[in-house]
């Protein structure tokens, strides 16, 4: 018998297979993703008393083919329906007519529909990890703080989107534009894992991890693809930090202040190597030199000696191929520690005409930072109060308070 973990691994890699070659047979995004959960269930009652199947995967898409059958049946094109999606019961030895790299791409197809550019970001995201990643309906809910409902309406709305799109992968050009959507929803999901956008956790490590095995997955799926392998350096690097961000309060720790010997070394290793992979391969990307500029941060032995110099002709570079202001903002920090706080400021001025970050409260925090940094705590005090109030993560305003109230102590030290 299998524990619960242990099932549960083996079946979240499947579901997402499954699903590809159930939706490709049958055309019927919805009715496929409900008779898949059925599929499931049966397989979480089944297989600790009876064994797992020689082929699990065969198992659930016969299983689940029947639970198709069975709601068709009745209507009035039964006959012609059940000749296209009924199938012979895949035997226990593993016999089945799919190989491995149809696998593959019917699960490809899956995360290219689920990012369809008729879906906004949030039915994307919510969508790719209800059929791709294999969360429930509350595990995601529960991930970005909304109820169960609302979650539950979003998908459906965008399972009814996407009915009539066809499940194929599309046109290279087409899926060169749309890989570019499928690499943003997985950096967005990353992101909110990593810094969660509201609520009293700074990180939601699980939802993070979802997002590296889904970019581990595309990965394998696109090995030749190099923003594919960024995506992938840029999380890990990332995420090799985690251990390090929060204290035992559970309040935020910044970059500067975090003890490195935290750091998960072996993920940064791997970061690492995709990055150095990935440049010296071709033309270079967006997420390829944001993993770049996350690799020079992991290998600094300290964060005075942080080669700064390298990061802003890195956040140079990647505003030129991708011009946004958060790239932007992050030079600003760079060229306020290497040239001087003066000169981030005036970096910062350009952020602050873009109204595309307007009232953010990451623009308020890096102003006080550099007017910390120039010897103004007034100033700093200020920008800390105010970046305090526009965020809606509480170990950020908690942070952002603590900062506030160190720079108004040292004002009124300094005072005459």
């Amino acid at each position: 018998m299998r524990r619960g973990g242990e099932l549960e691994r083996l079946l979240r890699p499947l579901a997402p297979e499954v699903l590809g070659v159930l939706v490709r047979r049958h055309s019927q995004f919805a009715q496929c993703e409900d008779a898949l959960q059925e599929a499931l269930f049966a397989a979480a009652v089944q297989w600790p008393a009876e064994g797992v199947p020689d082929n699990p995967r065969a198992w659930l898409v016969t299983v689940a083919s029947r639970r198709l059958i069975d709601e068709l049946r009745g209507d009035v094109a039964r006959r012609r329906r059940e000749e296209l999606i009924a199938e012979p019961e895949a035997p226990r030895d593993g016999t089945e007519r799919e190989s491995a790299s149809g696998a593959h791409d019917d699960t490809l197809a899956l995360l290219f529909l689920c990012c369809h550019e008729s879906l906004t970001a949030s039915s994307q995201i919510a969508l790719t990890l209800r059929a791709v990643g294999g969360l429930s309906t509350n595990e995601i809910a529960s991930a970005f703080l909304v109820p169960e409902t609302t979650m539950a309406q979003r998908i459906s709305r965008a399972k009814a989107t996407i009915k009539g799109a066809g499940f194929t992968l599309p046109p290279d050009a087409a899926r060169d534009a749309r890989l570019g959507s499928v690499l943003h929803v997985l950096y967005l999901i990353f992101n909110e894992g990593y810094t969660a956008s509201s609520g009293a956790e700074i990180q939601r490590v699980a939802l993070a991890e979802e997002a590296i095995r889904l970019a581990r997955m595309l990965r394998r799926l696109l090995p030749g693809d190099d923003e594919v392998a960024g995506l992938l350096g840029l999380m890990l690097l990332t995420h090799a930090r985690r251990f390090a961000r929060t204290g035992e309060d559970g309040g935020l720790i910044p970059l500067a202040e975090q003890v490195r010997g935290l750091w998960d070394r072996r993920a940064i290793e791997e970061g690492v190597g995709l990055v150095t992979e990935a440049l010296s391969a071709g033309p270079v990307g967006p997420f390829q030199l944001q993993a770049a500029i996350a690799a020079v941060h992991a290998e600094a032995p300290s964060a005075a000696e942080t080669d700064w110099r390298e990061i802003i002709v890195l956040y140079e570079l990647l505003e030129r191929i991708a011009p946004n202001p958060v790239f932007t903002l992050n030079r600003a920090v760079a060229v306020g520690m290497f040239r001087g706080p003066g000169a981030g400021l005036e970096v910062l001025a350009e952020v602050e005409r873009d109204d595309r970050l307007a009232n953010h409260h990451r623009v308020a925090a890096v102003r006080g930072h550099l007017r910390e940094l120039a010897g103004d705590a007034a100033g700093a005090a200020v920008a800390y109060e105010t970046a305090a109030t526009l965020t809606t993560s509480l170990p950020e305003r908690r942070y952002l308070q603590r900062r506030a109230a160190a720079a108004r102590s040292s004002a009124a030290s300094s005072a005459p």
